[in-house]
């Protein structure tokens, strides 16, 4: 029965290619997790330095190609924020990533049952 034969083949196929796309958006949501974690570290660290600093302190808040004079506080509220963005995507991300690892796991499973379907025939 050729038709099902290459019905098979087509479906074989395309499980190859659904893994492949997805495990190349895991290593992209991987990519985004590390660079949202350097960005979050960043933040923290920055803000670590600026509550050292007295009251006082002129702080400046870069705006385009200007720096706009803030408030200790202002600044020490913006930091925080951006940590917790950076917080929220990461897990966004995560839970994304952890859904495509099982469509991948599944998707490889297909194909081994697959291959074990046209071994035993």
């Amino acid at each position: 029965t050729p038709p099902s034969a290459l019905c098979r083949a087509q479906a074989f196929t395309e499980l190859q290619a659904k893994v492949m796309d997805t495990q190349q958006k895991v290593k992209l949501a991987d990519l985004q997790i590390e660079q949202l974690s350097k960005t979050k570290k960043h933040a923290h660290l920055t803000d670590t330095e600026v509550m050292m600093l007295v009251d006082e302190t002129r702080m400046y808040e870069g705006v385009g190609r200007m720096f706009i004079l803030q408030p200790k506080g202002v600044i020490h509220n913006q930091l925080l924020e951006k940590q917790r963005i950076a917080e929220e995507k990461i897990k966004e991300l995560e839970q994304k990533k952890s859904y495509l690892e099982r469509s991948v796991k599944e998707a490889e499973d297909n194909i081994r049952e697959m291959l074990m379907a046209r071994r035993a025939q």
